[in-house]
């Protein structure tokens, strides 16, 4: 080393930049010369000859650079270097006396001395190419914020460069960065920061793959940064780490795979790498985090029509149904049901695959909690149809929907209806529908701000009242004429006048309901709805006006 030189080891601290390029320059040739003498391990020699020689050509790109003396990188390349070449010196010695312990062992050093001289190369390659040398040093009246940037740039710079505990040292200080002084962070990221880490996720070492994770992971929740992420490759070896890292790895990874599974292409491209079975793996069998990130990232992937036979066969519906039985987190239930919903919102393979598991009495389970997710409604409303009414019957769907009705979102209200809309096949069903407390309900919903609601809530009145008895149980009720001419509003935007009519329609043989309706200002409604040809809107019109009429003369 330095020592067996002639120099002091106290001394060394105390280089300058240009102490140690002079130092390098000079062992340049010493090196050479030695290497070409050694009779031993000739080849090996002429590779490492080879490399020694185009150390000089990286040194003149370091030296030309104008902060070339001011850079802390600078100094400790030069000195690596240095290294490098005192060891390739006393390798030389050892071979040229042959006293070393076996040519194995010389073998496996010389190697070592190979590969060292690769990193030394690359590394001042890198230096130039990062452009960190530029950047490292400003003036003390410079600002702490340009200042801090950077000391980050410096920190991306060093993951790129040294040996493996180098770059432990630097990872570890960009999470504290992180913690501390993320904006700092963000201000400096370009492509090559991102794809230094993305590297660094294929590490062999498992403690800088974690680390290297945690980075990412902050980066991806930042929202700033993801299309530089995906274009530097970060979804396989984050695939790979949810397969087989550790567990915070594999945590951090699933984090990053929910945030970056929110685009098409993204997911498409996570289901081409082999993503789905690794997180399918996660929510049986991880912690709550992961299972709940793992759960979102599939239930994100779910929403693209394309792949989801391809998630059923690598048996995703099973698990949804069992992580909405079993999940530790209620968002993982809810990502179950969410996912579910996807699944069975056009396949119809899906929705009897979910029907043969037992979902529909996994997704009624989870609507006896206290707040219903419309998810769940709406996975239930798109199995109804592939469900005959008496198993629909057994597995208490209409107690359920009522729950839903009566305490759920307007969201999860007009989902339970439309559920209601499906299974008013039959004489029979509507009855029982009826029976169990849905009309007056449905009578109230009318009176709802969304005007799909109003919408769902006159489609299923309309098609309870084709039966006698449950027509009678509309008329009797209040609110329903009121309610109902309210939305023979001829506006565009009131989808629900055509089941208002046909509702009205209904009731116009009673004259109590006749006058309520003449009351409440169906007949304007009415002329405006005949002039833009509305189906059943001129026949309502006569009833009206022949009873308007008859009751003139019975006055008079």
């Amino acid at each position: 080393m330095v020592e067996q030189r002639g120099e002091q080891v106290d001394d060394i601290d105390s280089y300058s930049t240009e102490d140690w390029f002079l130092q390098a320059q000079e062992l340049v040739p010493i090196a050479v010369n030695k290497a070409k003498e050694v009779k031993g391990f000739p080849g090996r020699w002429k590779v490492i000859v080879s490399k020694i020689e185009q150390i000089p050509s990286c040194l003149s790109d370091l030296s030309s650079h104008p902060c070339f003396s001011k850079n802390a990188l600078c100094k400790e390349q030069l000195q690596a270097v240095s290294e490098t070449l005192e060891q390739a010196i006393d390798l030389t010695e050892l071979c040229r006396k042959e006293r070393y312990e076996g040519k194995l062992r010389m073998q496996s050093d010389l190697d070592a001395l190979s590969g060292k001289l690769d990193l030394n190369l690359r590394d001042c390659k890198l230096l130039i190419k990062t452009g960190v040398l530029g950047e490292s040093t400003f003036p003390l009246n410079v600002s702490d914020t340009v200042k801090q940037g950077n000391d980050v740039r410096e920190l991306f710079a060093r993951l790129q460069i040294g040996d493996l505990e180098a770059k432990h040292r630097a990872i570890d200080s960009l999470v504290e960065a992180m913690k501390e002084e993320e904006k700092s962070v963000m201000s400096v990221l370009g492509r090559s920061q991102i794809a230094s880490l993305v590297q660094m996720l294929m590490a062999t070492s498992p403690r800088i793959r974690e680390k290297a994770v945690t980075v990412i992971c902050s980066l991806a929740e930042s929202g700033n940064c993801e299309n530089w992420l995906l274009y530097e490759g970060v979804l396989p070896p984050l695939i790979r780490l949810v397969e087989s890292g550790g567990s915070l790895g594999k945590e951090k990874a699933a984090i990053c795979l929910q945030r970056l599974s929110m685009s098409e292409e993204s997911t498409r491209e996570i289901v081409g790498h082999g993503g789905v079975r690794p997180l399918i793996e996660l929510c049986e069998n991880g912690d709550a985090v992961s299972q709940s990130a793992a759960a979102c990232s599939l239930k994100n992937i779910s929403a693209v029509p394309e792949v989801r036979q391809a998630l059923a066969q690598e048996g995703i519906v099973k698990t949804m149904i069992n992580l909405l039985d079993h999940g530790i987190l209620l968002g993982s239930k809810e990502y179950a049901s969410e996912c579910l919903q996807n699944l069975t919102s056009s396949n119809v393979n899906l929705r009897r695959s979910v029907i043969s598991e037992g979902g529909a009495k996994s997704l009624l389970a989870y609507l006896d909690g206290p707040l219903p997710q419309e998810s769940a409604v709406t996975a239930l409303r798109n199995l109804v149809g592939s469900i005959g009414e008496r198993d629909l019957i057994s597995l208490g769907l209409l107690p359920r929907l009522i729950h839903v009705i009566n305490s759920g979102s307007s969201g999860a209200q007009q989902a339970a209806v439309t559920a209601i809309c499906r299974v008013l096949i039959s004489s029979e069903m509507k009855k029982m529908v009826a029976e169990a407390g849905f009309i007056p309900l449905l009578i109230k919903m009318l009176e709802a701000k969304s005007n799909s609601a109003r919408e769902v809530a006159a489609q299923a009145i309309a098609s309870l009242m084709t039966v006698t008895q449950n027509r009678r149980e509309v008329r009797r009720n209040d609110k329903s004429v009121p309610n109902l001419v309210q939305l023979l509003d001829p506006s565009p935007h009131n989808a629900a006048k055509k089941y208002a009519i046909s509702c009205l329609c209904s009731l116009s043989s009673s004259r109590k309901c006749k006058k309520l309706m003449i009351a409440y200002g169906a007949i304007g409604y009415l002329k405006k709805l005949k002039e833009m040809d509305i189906p059943g809107a001129k026949m309502l019109l006569d009833r009206l006006e022949r009873g308007k009429l008859r009751s003139l003369f019975i006055r008079k």
